[in-house]
């Protein structure tokens, strides 16, 4: 069987490797910034990065602090490669149809299209259900309990970021956004 080290490992390449790519490509295109520096999304992004790293360190101990046995080795990997795989199925589906809308945070003195089609039908924020799809895989790759509380950190940290999104989008597009908004979940259900 594959060392959880390695799945996590071939998963960030992927993972990240569409996000640079994503962000490369459209910061050419359109020639200026796409990432926002406020707060929220500073934060968020300082986090993700500490939950990759200490997810990868505590997958290359045999016996790590924190270890719990959610389920037995065989299922939690295949469970988790499961989410992962979903995970890059709608980051991708995320990043391709958000075409030039694409934004890292909020950027107030641009003004985006509002987008509300393909993958954005189902979820109003899918690049982030992605990312919660990752916080539950590699919680379970590595069955620890550290991770379990720190998945619980970054949903609540993700969560704080989207409200400031919300607000923007609906001064931004006012009643086509709170139309939307009212047609399709935050998140998958909810």
């Amino acid at each position: 069987m594959i060392e959880t080290w390695a799945i996590i490992l071939i998963h960030q390449i992927l993972f990240q490797g569409m996000f640079l790519v994503k962000n490369y490509s459209l910061s050419r295109k359109i020639g200026v910034k796409i990432r926002g520096h406020n707060i929220e999304a500073t934060v968020s992004v300082l986090f993700f990065a500490l939950f990759i790293i200490v997810a990868f360190a505590i997958s290359l101990f045999e016996q790590p602090f924190g270890k719990i046995q959610l389920l037995d080795d065989l299922n939690a990997t295949v469970l988790g490669c499961a989410l992962l795989t979903l995970n890059l199925v709608i980051s991708a589906a995320s990043l391709i149809n958000m075409r030039e809308s694409w934004r890292v945070g909020v950027l107030e003195e641009q003004q985006t299209q509002l987008v509300t089609s393909g993958i954005y039908r189902f979820t109003r924020n899918p690049y982030f259900v992605s990312y919660f799809l990752m916080f539950a895989a590699y919680t379970l790759l590595t069955q620890n309990l550290i991770l379990m509380m720190l998945t619980s950190i970054g949903i609540l940290l993700t969560h704080i970021m989207i409200i400031k999104e919300e607000r923007y989008l609906y001064g931004v597009h006012g009643k086509a956004y709170i139309e939307y908004k009212g047609e399709v979940p935050r998140y998958l259900f909810i």
